[in-house]
């Protein structure tokens, strides 16, 4: 007669797993993070073109799930430039600069690209 008895269970390899696919998950939204920067970048109104080279992004995971978060770096006396760039800016003798909205139609195909890749993930299954 054989016998054949385990101890433990799986659960270091369901935590491998869960791992695994958290890491597929960032990497596509990697993929869509150097996407929105390099469209931010080629539309970024360019006088010395530090504001455009200054972009970056963040992934940040959380309980709820994880999201893609972009900077500008260009700060300029406490003043994010890109942001005045975007909504405008009075000047020192009274004037007003009018923004130019270039932020929101760049990242937008990237959000609707985003969008489009999730649904289909989700209605695969």
């Amino acid at each position: 007669m054989i016998t054949f008895t385990q101890k433990g269970d799986f659960s270091k390899a369901n935590n491998y797993f869960e791992r695994l696919k958290e890491i597929i998950h960032v990497g596509v939204l990697d993929k869509y993070g150097q996407q929105g920067v390099d469209a931010l970048a080629s539309v970024t109104p360019r006088e010395t073109g530090r504001t455009a080279a200054s972009w970056r992004y963040e992934i940040e995971r959380n309980n709820n799930g994880s999201s893609i978060n972009f900077y500008n770096d260009n700060i300029q006396n406490g003043v994010p430039i890109a942001i005045i760039l975007q909504y405008g800016h009075g000047t020192r003798n009274g004037g007003y600069v009018q923004g130019i909205d270039y932020i929101n139609p760049a990242i937008r195909p990237i959000f609707e690209q985003i969008s489009e890749e999730s649904w289909k993930e989700v209605t695969s299954l």
